[in-house]
């Protein structure tokens, strides 16, 4: 018998219809994104990039609730390993994010490492690899962060290893979380990304359990995902290769994901995100309904 997902509150994400910038002529309109992910048949979103949704909180919260759709978190980017002269800009970044974050009702604020390869023209930006110091302003800044957010705003940060960052492979997930402390840094296990560089969701799960505070659902195609690798694709590229593909096509399977997140014993979010900038405007709704469909039968 299939174990009860009753802990897992399942949703979705401007991501998953196509949405990266906050402004794009090649997205779909906001009002046409939260009107779909309800009828698709989810409860909670996330606020994508800031400025994508209403930024008014007593707006938002009418769009929302006439919807009958909640919002579990924000996001920001950061670049913290380049030292205390970021925290300001980043800062700026937050207080926005995780103010409209908290008027939202929302506990989380989804972090997620600034690029070391540009997603939209694949420029190297920075070295792949942090210095030992860049490792220390790293951890520090996010644990700082993890502070200085739970204090001012209530939430509790979680930070998303995702390709082409520094936080990105096995070996670097582990690092960062051997690093930080639990108190003020989790993590947002995102598996498609997680698979993207190599790494075991499951084993994540199992091993790191108590640092698992938010999860995002996602698969890659393992045949593009080999192309991909071989011959150094960019992240944005790869996406526009179809490398996130729709459930249960890819990898990790999400079943077994999804069974040890239950067995940890707490709540959590498992948000849907099917990286596609740019696809076309009907293509999002028929994958959300289909993939709400296949994360029912996987009891979620």
């Amino acid at each position: 018998m299939a174990l009860a997902l009753d802990r897992i509150r399942v949703g979705s994400a401007p991501d998953s219809w196509g949405v990266w910038f906050p402004d794009d002529p090649q997205q779909v309109p906001w009002v046409r994104f939260l009107d779909e992910v309800a009828e698709a048949g989810y409860s909670w979103i996330e606020l994508g990039p800031y400025g994508y949704l209403p930024t008014d909180p007593a707006r938002l919260t009418d769009e929302v609730t006439k919807r009958n759709l909640k919002v579990s978190a924000g996001t920001i980017f950061c670049g913290l390993h380049r030292g205390p002269s970021e925290w300001d800009s980043t800062w700026e970044q937050v207080s926005n994010v995780a103010a409209l974050t908290r008027a939202m009702n929302a506990e989380h604020l989804v972090v997620i490492p600034s690029f070391w390869r540009d997603d939209k023209t694949a420029e190297i930006l920075e070295p792949p690899e942090l210095t030992t110091e860049q490792w220390r302003n790293l951890t520090t800044g996010m644990e700082r962060l993890g502070r200085e957010v739970k204090d001012k705003y209530g939430l509790d940060i979680v930070v998303h290893p995702h390709a082409d960052t520094h936080i990105d492979t096995e070996e670097h997930v582990e690092q960062f979380l051997d690093s930080t402390d639990s108190d003020v840094v989790n993590l947002c296990l995102d598996t498609g990304h997680y698979a993207y560089c190599g790494g075991d969701s499951v084993k994540l799960i199992e091993t790191y359990g108590e640092r698992i505070g938010y999860l995002h659902l996602k698969q890659v195609d393992p045949d593009i995902l080999a192309d991909v690798v071989k011959n150094e694709i960019p992240f944005g590229p790869a996406v526009q290769r179809g490398v996130m593909c729709e459930p249960p096509a890819g990898v990790p399977e999400l079943g077994p994901v999804l069974t040890a997140a239950q067995k940890l014993g707490v709540d959590l979010f498992a948000i849907v995100e099917q990286d596609m900038y740019p696809c076309e405007p009907d293509k999002p709704l028929p994958i959300a309904v289909r993939t709400r469909k296949f994360l029912r039968s996987c009891g979620a």
